[in-house]
């Protein structure tokens, strides 16, 4: 049989010899625990929330689609100044769809908010005012009835297709809306159908509005041909960056704007409002990491504290063992694994009771949870890297304690 090496022994019986110590006085132990434990869980909690809160909107924003520009009015104020009236117009719209060969589909839309009734409900909704073809480029789905078709915009007919968003508003079911009428300023609209529910990304959801043909909203509800926005549909996201060229370079003509002066309009795109989303999240990501890393620090004074008292109580433990011919390695190994198990041993909890609170809140709040091994794994040897270097001092004072003074200590 082969003979075990005297390290590995070594090795086994301070890992084993430090989970005894710290067994040894259990309550002092947990409450010295504490600090990491709860550290350590705020990180697990916290990067969970992160990580689900970001898989949520990247997955509303790529249902937006990658391949959408979405143009606006821009109203800055230069100096201090207001830049004077801006208009997008039904014309800007089909110069677009002409001029531009990598924009396939351009959606104009008038919108505004307005008090909208039905049956009993008085509420303020959005009204938009769009084309047929506003389902299939922003990637909607019908519930029930049928979405705008050009005979309703030809018509100019007083028809309406319900968000999903509306529904809570107006106290009905989706079926119960079809044939109905709701009132919109004054007119009376057929609903012709209810979309499905969609979602959004950030403070607007387009579930939460009502469409109407645009012809309809140009001369009976607004009375003007002002555009709120105009979407273009590139004919793939590759060909993005050259639509957003093209189509800048179009509105630029269209508005008679000098070389030397501002454009006018802002062009938006969801790879513009993933990336501004990515930074928002990873600056909220370092402060809470920030804010966790403190109370792992306060943790590890903690720590730093009961293994100076440790090393005090055990003074003439400390002699005995160096008059057998303990080395200070041995006690500065001994004391260090001490402080190790105890920050190893919270971190573990920490973990758990991340998990447990990450599962709580996912259930109880609705919120989206992640917890990914790398947190895992990361919490783990941070707080390991904590024992280390907080343990560090009280090891190293109890390595260098005289024998025969330690042996006199009372």
């Amino acid at each position: 049989m082969m003979k075990k090496h005297p390290n590995s022994i070594r090795t086994f019986d301070i890992a084993r010899l430090a989970v005894g110590a710290v067994r040894t006085n259990k309550l002092r132990s947990v409450l010295t625990m504490l600090g990491i434990i709860i550290g350590i869980a705020a990180v697990i909690t916290m990067v969970a929330l992160g990580r689900g809160a970001q898989q949520a909107v990247q997955e509303r924003i790529q249902a937006l689609g990658t391949d959408l520009l979405t143009i606006r009015p821009d109203y800055r104020s230069r100096a201090g100044v207001k830049a004077g009236e801006v208009k997008l117009t039904l014309e800007d719209a089909e110069a677009i769809l002409e001029k531009v060969p990598s924009v396939i589909e351009v959606v104009p839309e008038m919108r505004g908010t307005t008090q909208v009734e039905y049956g009993t409900n008085n509420v303020a909704v959005t009204v938009t005012g769009t084309t047929p073809n506003w389902m299939a480029v922003n990637r909607f789905r019908m519930h029930y009835g049928r979405f705008l078709e050009p005979k309703d915009i030809e018509g100019r007919r007083k028809v309406a297709v319900i968000g999903a968003g509306v529904l809570p508003d107006f106290k009905a079911e989706a079926e119960d809306l079809l044939g109905q009428e709701v009132m919109i300023r004054g007119l009376r609209f057929r609903v012709i159908g209810v979309m499905r529910e969609k979602g959004g990304a950030g403070w607007w959801n387009p579930d939460e509005q009502i469409l109407v043909p645009i012809s309809t909203a140009r001369f009976r509800v607004f009375g003007h041909d002002y555009l709120r926005s105009i979407t273009a549909q590139a004919s793939s996201a590759t060909t993005l960056n050259r639509a957003i060229i093209d189509v800048e370079k179009t509105l630029r003509r269209q508005h008679r704007i000098r070389n030397s002066r501002e454009n006018n309009f802002r062009i938006y795109n969801t790879s513009s409002l993933m990336s501004t989303y990515e930074e928002t999240s990873r600056t909220f990501a370092y402060l809470l990491a920030a804010i966790a890393a403190v109370s792992l620090v306060v943790g590890g004074i903690g720590i730093m504290n009961v293994m100076l008292v440790s090393v005090t109580e055990r003074t003439r433990e400390i002699g005995l063992c160096k008059a057998l011919g303990a080395t200070r390695r041995l006690v500065l190994s001994q004391f260090l694994a001490e402080a190790v198990v105890l920050c190893v041993t919270g971190g573990a909890l920490g973990i758990a009771v991340g998990f447990g609170a990450s599962s709580l809140l996912a259930q109880a709040a609705g919120w989206r949870t992640m917890v990914s091994g790398s947190s895992v794994l990361l919490a783990l040897g941070f707080s390991a890297a904590v024992g280390v270097f907080f343990g560090l001092y009280p090891a190293a004072r109890a390595a260098r304690l005289d024998p025969i003074d330690a042996l006199r200590q009372e």
